[in-house]
C-alpha cells in the first residue's frame, strides 16, 4: 500500500531542498539502518557487474541497506545482490508504476520485503529531470556514494556531483584506462577513493557475526554502528546484558561489538 512519509528523515536535510512530498511502500525501519548508494553505468562491463555483487553482498552481510535506483544494470545488480530485505529503492516516477518494466518482479520483492520511495504523487510518469530528482534523494540517503561505473556525461556523474555538495565520500572501482572515464576521472582529481579490497573496504562499515544464533533485527542493526553501552541502554535497556551474556556481543572500552 502507498503511505505519505509524515515523519523528518534526517538525511535528506543534506538535498538543496528538502521534499515536499514523499511516498513509500514497504518496511520503513530500513531507514534506521546504516545505508550505502551505491549506482552506475545502466550497460556495465562483466567485471563490473561481478565486482558490484560482491560489494552490494559484503555490505548487506554486515547489516548495511542498500540505496539504489532500480533502474537497468548497475542498481539492479545492487539491489538484488544485496537481497530486496536489504534495499532501499527510490524511484524517479510514482509508486504506482513499476518502472522499468524489465525490473517489474525486482520491484515488487522489495515492495514486499524492503523500501521504495518516491516523491511523486499517483500517475505520474517518469521524465528526464525526474531522474535528477531522485539521483540526489539516493544519494542524501547513503552515508558514502559508491560508482561502479560511469562515463563523463552520464546520469551517474550527476549524482557525483550532489554528493560533492554534501560532502559525501565517493567510492569507485579501479578500471583500465580507457573505460569507465567518468570514475577515472575523479580518481585522477582526487575526488574519489578506489575500492581494492571489498572485504577490506565492507569491514569499515560493518562486521559478519560469528555467532549465527543472533538475529538480524533493530538489535543486531544498532550493534553495527558500535554504539555506546550508554546508547545502548537507553534503546534497548536490558537486552543488552542479555545479549552480552549469551555471548553474542562484547562490551570493549564502552563501545559495544558484535562477536
Amino acid at each position: 500500500m502507498i503511505e505519505k512519509v509524515d515523519w523528518h528523515i534526517e538525511e535528506l536535510d543534506s538535498m538543496k531542498r528538502y521534499p515536499k512530498e514523499l511516498y513509500y511502500i514497504g518496511d520503513k525501519t530500513l531507514l534506521n539502518r546504516p545505508k550505502v548508494s551505491i549506482v552506475g553505468s545502466r550497460r556495465p562491463l562483466n567485471y563490473t557487474k561481478q565486482a558490484t555483487h560482491q560489494i552490494a553482498k559484503a555490505l548487506s552481510d554486515r547489516g548495511v541497506t542498500i540505496v539504489s535506483g532500480v533502474a537497468m544494470g548497475v542498481d539492479a545488480i545492487a539491489h538484488s545482490s544485496a537481497t530486496a530485505k536489504n534495499s532501499i529503492a527510490v524511484v524517479a516516477n510514482s509508486l504506482d508504476i513499476r518502472y522499468p518494466s524489465v525490473n517489474r518482479f525486482l520491484i515488487e520483492e522489495i515492495e514486499k520485503d524492503g523500501l521504495i520511495l518516491s516523491q511523486f504523487p499517483k500517475t505520474f510518469k517518469p521524465t528526464p529531470w525526474s531522474f535528477v530528482v531522485r539521483n540526489e534523494l539516493v544519494v542524501a540517503l547513503g552515508d558514502i556514494l559508491i560508482v561502479t561505473e560511469a562515463d563523463n556525461n552520464s546520469g551517474s556523474m550527476r549524482s557525483v556531483e550532489f554528493a560533492l555538495k554534501m560532502g559525501k565520500p565517493i567510492f569507485v572501482l579501479p578500471h583500465r584506462l580507457d573505460e569507465s572515464m567518468g570514475t577515472n576521472t575523479l580518481l585522477s582529481k582526487g575526488l574519489a577513493e578506489p575500492i581494492y579490497n571489498i572485504d577490506e573496504f565492507a569491514n569499515k562499515y560493518g562486521v559478519i557475526p560469528k555467532n549465527n544464533n543472533i538475529q538480524r533485527d533493530d538489535f543486531f542493526y544498532f550493534c553495527q554502528t558500535s554504539p555506546t553501552l550508554d546508547e545502548a541502554i537507553r534503546k534497548f535497556n536490558t537486552r543488552v546484558y542479555e545479549a552480552e551474556l549469551e555471548g553474542l556481543i562484547t562490551i570493549e572500552n564502552g563501545l559495544i561489538k558484535l562477536v
